[in-house]
């Protein structure tokens, strides 16, 4: 049986600055109003979460999709995109309500077995984040600079400490970092996009749910464990639990209204760009048989010009770079929320890092083992999700917060879909 804990939130000190509530120190959102220019302190979460919608995984399972079926799994994405909104809008309410991380939470109200358990695949689905950001990176400045996997993959792991020394400088700063790279992203997507000839009526046709075969099934899991990330539901809590604090019910109200903007523009952004990978593959490598992200880059080359494949490549390159340190402080949510034990992140980061590093040397083809990945990223969705689900349709939990039955029903049928997703996909390669 659950143990129910009643979470009493910790001491917070008045500010009469509405925008010191969301800045690098803890402190209480104090006055805040609900005009746009007082909301823009609240903004910047979402988009770091939203790194992960766009990492390396989703290249490399998108490009396959629309390689393979063209515009068939277009629905995939959006579905995927608009679970990830109600997800990630409920792990971010579970911040503001509680002033704890999802995993936090877990060890506050569930059994010790239970909690060690999610904390043990938590860390498994942290490896294989780890995996597919490296492996992407590496890819990216191998096609850039034709260096090799090995050396390309340490570059990444370099960068991601650099850019997590700046989150050191200040939440902002970090944010402002992480939302350029997306940024870089975003614009090679829509020039490939726009000089792509993308078939309008082929993608409205492919907005209807229906699959071609084990191996579409295969990719839709893993196409939704490439957007909606177990790592990015931890982390989005414990993001805007460290830093939006407020200590009335109008407070919290107010800080939830930033957050309903924050997530919205960061997925809907992140959402386009999914949508965009997959509709460039499928227009101008569609039938071709490419399968790899190399095989993308040089089939772009071919078919849309240089300046199209340069574009991929640092949008690629831009992917790795953030989505790896987007990562490692994932991981640092999870171990700190569910065990209360942190570690450096340099030690985190080896850890998580291994196997990447083996995957490389033994000379293992990146781009499987990206879409491997995913699968394994899909199955811990269930794992970060029923208990989000579970607590933000508790009052005890969440308070004025709560969520209201609608909401709670779609995020149980969010849920649903993706176990069964997944049971589906288990039956099938047990056969």
């Amino acid at each position: 049986m659950f143990q129910t804990r009643r979470y009493a939130a910790p001491p917070v000190r008045r500010t009469t600055s509405a925008a010191a509530a969301v800045l690098d120190r803890p402190t209480p959102a104090v006055g805040i109003r609900g005009r746009l220019g007082r909301m823009w302190p609240l903004l910047g979460p979402a988009f770091v979460t939203a790194v992960a919608y766009v990492d390396p995984g989703n290249f490399a399972t998108n490009i396959a999709a629309g390689s393979a079926y063209g515009y068939l799994l277009v629905w995939v994405v959006v579905v995927s995109n608009i679970m990830a909104m109600l997800i990630q809008y409920l792990s971010a309410k579970a911040g503001v309500a509680t002033g704890m991380s999802l995993p936090a939470l877990c060890r506050a109200h569930l059994p010790r077995p239970v909690v060690r358990g999610l904390w043990g695949q938590a860390e498994l689905v942290a490896i294989a984040t780890d995996l597919a950001e490296v492996v992407g990176g590496a890819l990216a400045l191998k096609l850039l600079f034709d260096l090799p996997l090995l050396v390309g993959g340490t570059i990444t792991a370099l960068v991601a400490f650099a850019l997590l020394a700046v989150k050191g400088a200040g939440h902002r700063h970090f944010e402002t970092v992480i939302i350029g790279l997306l940024g870089v992203i975003l614009f090679g997507f829509v020039y490939d996009v726009a000089i792509s000839g993308v078939d309008s009526m082929a993608v409205l046709d492919g907005t209807l749910p229906r699959f071609a075969g084990m191996d579409s099934v295969m990719l839709a899991a893993g196409m939704l464990g490439a957007t909606v990330m177990p790592h990015a539901i931890y982390l989005h809590s414990g993001l805007t639990s460290e830093r939006l604090h407020a200590r009335t019910d109008a407070e919290r109200r107010t800080v939830m209204r930033g957050q309903r903007i924050d997530v919205i523009v960061a997925m809907t952004i992140a959402g386009l760009m999914n949508l965009s990978l997959l509709l460039v593959a499928a227009s101008a490598l569609s039938g071709q048989g490419i399968d790899t992200i190399e095989g993308a880059h040089v089939g772009l080359g071919e078919s849309l010009g240089k300046g199209a494949a340069l574009l991929f490549a640092l949008g690629l390159l831009a992917s790795g770079f953030a989505s790896s340190s987007v990562g490692t402080l994932a991981g640092q949510v999870v171990m700190e929320g569910f065990i209360r034990r942190r570690i450096p992140l340099v030690a985190r980061r080896l850890v998580t890092l291994a196997p990447a590093v083996v995957i490389l040397a033994l000379g293992i083809d990146p781009t499987k083992a990206l879409v491997a990945s995913q699968v394994v990223l899909s199955f811990g969705i269930p794992f970060a999700l029923v208990p989000l689900v579970w607590f933000t349709a508790r009052r005890d939990v969440m308070g004025s917060l709560v969520n209201r039955r609608l909401t709670t029903v779609a995020g149980a049928l969010a849920a649903s879909a993706i176990i069964a997703l997944n049971v589906v996909l288990l039956v099938q390669l047990a056969r």
